[in-house]
């Protein structure tokens, strides 16, 4: 792998990692909407500096205005928003695991409505994933509604990498991340009661931390995830997904003093060896083509 796919590809796993702890530390200071809210009006704006610098497409076309709205709403007003308030109980590194179950989700809508097929062993991967969200949703005293918020987001993630792929397919990245922020963050102005006094009095730690995961986590992240993809094949570089909520892990442990215990170690290893599994040994293989005369490969004559 070269260097730049390699660094732009570890920059993104830390950038998202950190904004679980980020959420975490401005949680200590805001409610939940106001906290999703500032931290997307942050995105939007670094966000749209990115696409007038590069001349990119402002508004999209409105063939694919649905498109867009819908994948604002699930992969960032639901996505973050349930997110946000579930960390108010679950731990930087608890939500972690959960979120890593998000391609299971898709995998299942990709069954249900798109008719892919997935082999025996994706099923029991799921079951392995789901078993393992099951022990993290169990942890603490008060954990076990808002880790149902946790799952909330990871299916509505789910969702939206499924509804953002025929956009990427079309458009560069960094516009369709832009538009489908910008669509996200419109709902979320619905959270604005009380927005502007929360924010002057906060407190500057708490305050810059939430800026931070607006402007890396929600904005820059994306950029270097796409520098990495185009540097190096997709294979390669998807692999280091896995880093994630093991690095949150470790920034919630030195930064929030939030120390992994054996539930956190069973039920996170079980969620990411299920969605190993499942991504690597989760479709059938497709056959040897059969041409119209009726002969398949002609490898065995040469045998």
């Amino acid at each position: 792998m070269r260097r730049l796919a390699l660094g732009s590809a570890l920059l993104t796993i830390f950038f998202w990692s950190s904004a679980f702890v980020g959420i975490r530390v401005g949680l200590t200071v805001f409610s939940a909407w106001h906290l999703v809210l500032l931290r997307f009006l942050t995105a939007s704006a670094v966000l749209l500096v990115g696409v007038l610098m590069t001349r990119g497409r402002v508004i999209p076309p409105r063939r694919v205005w649905g498109r867009v709205a819908a994948s604002g709403v699930a992969g960032f007003t639901v996505y973050h928003t349930a997110l946000t308030l579930g960390e108010r109980t679950v731990a930087a590194s608890t939500a972690s695991f959960i979120i890593a179950a998000a391609p299971l989700f898709s995998a299942v809508i990709a069954r249900l409505f798109l008719g892919e097929r997935l082999t025996g062993q994706a099923w029991g991967g799921m079951g392995l994933s789901f078993a393992g969200v099951a022990v993290l949703s169990g942890m603490g005293p008060s954990v076990h509604w808002n880790a149902l918020l946790i799952v909330l987001s990871a299916v509505s993630t789910a969702a939206y990498f499924i509804l953002e792929k025929p956009l990427l397919a079309e458009f560069r990245a960094l516009d369709v991340t832009a538009w489908v922020t910008w669509a996200g963050t419109i709902p979320m102005l619905s959270y604005l009661h009380g927005f502007v006094a929360a924010v002057l009095t906060a407190p500057a730690y708490p305050l810059l931390m939430v800026v931070y995961i607006g402007v890396f986590p929600a904005a820059v992240a994306y950029v270097t995830w796409s520098i990495a993809l185009r540097e190096a094949n997709v294979a390669q570089v998807t692999p280091m997904l896995y880093l994630n909520p093991v690095l949150a892990s470790l920034l919630g442990w030195v930064m929030l003093g939030e120390r992994p215990g054996w539930g956190l170690v069973v039920g996170g290893v079980m969620i990411l060896t299920g969605v190993w599994v499942v991504q690597s040994r989760g479709r059938p293989k497709r056959l040897p083509r059969v041409e119209e005369d009726g002969s398949s490969d002609r490898r065995r004559e040469n045998l």
